[in-house]
């Protein structure tokens, strides 16, 4: 595998140390997951774009055999730590679309927020690779509640220094998975979910994003990140509640898909 081509597609070196901030997914979404799926203590549950180790240890913690696929290595060095008293899991150093699995050997893959930093086909192409033919697949995401009042107290702030500014796009990637042609019977579920911050915590949080609107990277990112950052401490209270929604589609393997 090409080392600097996977550096380049995945270096969210200097957000790793951060992404501790990001509110979890919500534990009763990660239990009906599980539930719907069948998932056994013998299973191999392959979590691909694992980050940080935030799903991968969620799963783990719940008795499932992981696997955390992880390119950048900021990334992947903290998963490891944060996973380090725990058995049943192995971190390898790959990418969604080249995993260096054997086929048909995983039960259950996984994609914690990370479907849309690869070639999202050429990740399913993958998935049903390595998938046993009766395997799942499962794609999940935590989003900001956009009509949360402090979500858009947090907006107007920022578009008051970034007038072009505009929230991410809400993909449905359940239209994605069905175009595929590589899955059948896409599941799809939410649920909505609280929860309490500080805005210390909310600040670190977003320097875990990367978007086109300030590099942190840069000198002048840095700047404008950090007028914004001065503007939320002056207009946000100190203490809040934020209104999250954990999506998740989940898909089984589709015979003759390749």
């Amino acid at each position: 595998m090409n080392d600097a081509l996977v550096e380049k597609k995945w270096d969210y070196s200097k957000q790793a140390r951060f992404y501790s901030y990001r509110p979890s997914y919500y534990v009763r979404a990660i239990d009906a997951l599980i539930a719907y799926v069948g998932g056994k203590a013998d299973h191999q549950v392959v979590d691909i774009g694992a980050g940080t180790g935030n799903l991968s240890i969620m799963l783990l913690e719940r008795g499932l055999q992981i696997v955390s696929i992880e390119p950048n290595d900021a990334m992947r060095e903290i998963g490891i730590k944060r996973s380090s008293h725990l058995e049943r899991i192995r971190w390898i150093r790959a990418t969604g679309t080249e995993t260096t699995l054997a086929d048909r050997s995983s039960d259950w893959i996984t994609f914690g927020s990370s479907l849309s930093a690869m070639d999202s086909y050429l990740a399913m192409k993958e998935t049903y690779r390595i998938l046993k033919d009766d395997g799942f697949f499962t794609c999940i995401g935590n989003h900001i509640d956009f009509n949360d009042p402090i979500s858009k107290l947090a907006e107007a702030v920022i578009v008051s220094v970034i007038l072009d500014y505009e929230s991410g796009v809400r993909r449905d990637w359940g239209q994605t998975i069905e175009a595929s042609n590589l899955f059948q019977d896409v599941f799809y579920f939410e649920a909505n979910v609280s929860y309490e911050q500080t805005i210390d915590r909310y600040v670190n949080a977003w320097r875990s994003v990367r978007n086109p609107y300030w590099d942190l990277a840069t000198p002048e990112g840095q700047a404008l990140f950090e007028q914004i950052v001065d503007r939320l401490r002056s207009e946000m209270p100190e203490t809040f509640t934020m209104r999250y929604i954990t999506r998740a589609w989940t898909a089984q393997k589709r015979a003759g898909g390749d």
